[in-house]
């Protein structure tokens, strides 16, 4: 059977084409600079200052989630370090970014606690203290229902918002029944509601993580109020030393605790079996119908579920919906207590309040409007995308286990740039050039092959970080660029062994044609078992390495997979496209396989060849 025609033409058309496609792929992102690290770029330092004397497994223990919550939002290469003296610093590269300062900062630490009363529904101590008119302030926890709306239900998503834009939960399992909530007194009155649920977000649900000072190190996580005895505490089981306490406080305009008689700022630690006296952020209008309202003052029951009971937490724009969503999935004994307190013996639907407390500030104070059996829920609100991102991230890899005094934060410059980065950068250019030039000298018309294919090596490299810092993050730093070098004289050991095969091929008498096909085995064997040993290296060392140790062995080992795609879909077929002419079959004298470049007499080749 005659052997298959090889078609180099034809592999070489496939393989721009596929270059083509990846830079088009670059054009689409609109991004032509890759990320560059702190060495090269400069960046954002963040310190955090331990309170106490925290141990070092805690200190250690909050670096990682700290490291976890940097690279989660998408950053790679940030540096996370402990020091002496209960130190954390965060360096991150590029321009500073709040939403990243929020993630690192924020303590995290989530509960959920009743609502007792509130600036709109005043403490009452003697008789009931319930909610006298929770429509004022409240917001719906909302079930879309798995039937077709009641057909009394004529709201439409945009009647059901509530005034203020307070963010609401809105979990995903149906409920029967029609809720008929009591007149505003001085807001736009809210209409029965739709089957699906609408949000309305708040812009401060970030803001402010910080400001309630949280001693999580003093404070049992597994610790909460029964539920029962805090359904009695905010149906006017509270006293009046808890009164006096709410009396005590005030909040600014941005939603931050002051001490009532100083105007100073508080400090209430948020002790999951205290009651607790917060803030909930301002929050913005978005249209004449759903105005603006400032900050509220709230006295919350002791925390009936911990966040320790979050199993996961997630970001994203909620199907029919326009807003971002951060979701909650609540698990272990919360789920339970969840279920308990919007089923019936729990809080009266669309009337009493439970609030979603972060780091000591309340971020939502929503409303049931039916039972929730899986835990599942969302908050919802004027976020944007990096503000329910950085929320989510926080969440999901959990609470710091130390608090912190408040963070500082500063710019800093590369550490390499300027002239050690200029001279580094020239001295791998000339190094480049002396290869170039030696192969040039050396194989004269195959030196050709080597510059083309160095050159398309270079481009479907740097196409490749374009489009990983976009999706990926990857960050390139020295130690990379390093990397991306050191894969240049990999790619020129795979010129060599082909070239030295063919010609070896050649003194023995064989044709250009026949040498190209047959020194190719030998050094396709050759080729494969080099480069497998550099991507082991690299994988190893980006198993078990950290830091930009890793940036390093990334880079290795993209390049090492480049020069593996253009010596397979590039080298070898232009070699074999060259064969055609005989110019090089012939062994022109500056072909590179002429009789003396070989050291011997060139065999006959067969007539023929193109001109």
């Amino acid at each position: 059977m005659a052997k298959k025609q090889q078609r180099p033409g034809r592999t070489l058309v496939v393989f721009f084409l596929g270059v083509a496609i990846s830079f088009g792929l670059v054009a689409l992102t609109g991004t032509w600079t890759p990320q560059l690290g702190l060495d090269l770029e400069g960046g954002t330092r963040i310190t955090l200052q331990a309170k106490g004397n925290p141990s070092q497994e805690n200190l250690d223990e909050a670096r990682n989630i700290i490291d976890n919550r940097v690279n989660g939002s998408g950053v790679a290469e940030a540096a996370v370090s402990t020091q002496g003296g209960g130190i954390i610093t965060v360096e991150i590269p590029g321009d500073q970014r709040r939403d990243l300062i929020d993630t690192v900062e924020r303590q995290a630490q989530l509960r959920f606690r009743l609502v007792a009363c509130s600036d709109v529904n005043p403490c009452i101590v003697q008789g009931n203290a319930g909610i006298q008119d929770p429509s004022q302030i409240t917001p719906e926890i909302e079930v879309p229902t798995a039937e077709a709306p009641s057909a009394t239900s004529g709201a439409t998503p945009s009647e059901e918002t509530t005034s203020g834009g307070t963010p609401r939960v809105a979990p995903g399992f149906a409920t029967d029944g029609e809720k008929t909530p009591a007149p505003k007194a001085t807001k736009t009155p809210k209409s029965t509601p739709t089957a699906e649920p609408t949000d309305a977000p708040s812009d401060g649900a970030t803001d402010g993580a910080t400001d309630g000072p949280t001693a999580t190190e003093d404070f049992d996580n597994a610790a909460v109020g029964d539920l029962d005895e805090e359904l009695a505490f905010i149906r006017g089981g509270y006293t009046q030393a808890d009164v006096d306490l709410f009396d005590s406080y005030v909040c600014d305009d941005q939603g931050a605790l002051l001490d009532a008689t100083t105007g100073e700022a508080a400090s209430l630690p948020d002790d999951p079996l205290k009651p607790l006296v917060a803030c909930s952020p301002p929050e913005e209008g978005t249209s004449d119908t759903n105005p603006g309202q400032p900050s509220y003052k709230y006295l919350l029951s002791k925390a009936i579920i911990q966040g320790t009971d979050l199993d996961d937490a997630g970001f994203g724009i909620p199907q029919g919906q326009l807003g971002y969503a951060v979701t909650l999935d609540i698990g272990g004994n919360g789920r339970t207590v969840f279920a308990a307190a919007s089923g019936p013996d729990g809080l009266v639907l669309d009337q009493e309040q439970f609030a979603i407390v972060l780091d000591g500030q309340v971020i939502s104070a929503p409303t049931f409007q039916g039972r929730i059996p899986d835990g599942s829920a969302q908050i919802s609100g004027n976020f944007s995308e990096t503000q329910a991102e950085s929320l989510s991230t926080s969440l999901k890899y959990g609470a710091l286990p130390i608090s912190f005094e408040e963070p500082s934060s500063d710019t800093i410059g590369p550490s390499l740039a300027g002239d050690q980065l200029r001279a580094g950068l020239t001295a791998g250019a000339i190094g480049l050039a002396l290869v170039m030039i030696y192969c040039l000298f050396y194989y004269r018309g195959l030196g050709l092959v080597v510059v083309a294919s160095l050159g398309v090596a270079g481009a479907i490299t740097y196409a490749m970080v374009l489009l990983l810092s976009e999706t990926a993050g990857f960050t390139l730093t020295l130690p990379g660029v390093a990397g991306l070098v050191i894969a240049v004289g990999i790619t020129a050991d795979s010129f060599i062994i082909l070239f030295e095969r063919i010609r070896d091929e050649m003194r023995d008498g064989k044709s250009m044609r026949v040498a190209v096909e047959s020194g190719w085995v030998r050094a396709r064997n050759t080729t494969l078992a080099a480069d497998a040993v550099s991507l082991l290296a690299a994988v190893v060392l980006y198993l078990f390495a950290s830091g930009v140790v890793k940036g390093f062995a990334f880079a290795l080992g993209l390049t090492t997979l480049i020069d593996l795609v253009v010596f397979f879909y590039f080298t070898k077929p232009m070699v074999s496209y060259l064969a055609q002419y005989r110019f090089f079959n012939k062994g022109h004298r500056l072909s590179g396989l002429s009789a003396a470049t070989l050291g011997t007499d060139l065999a006959a080749a067969p007539a023929g060849g193109k001109a």
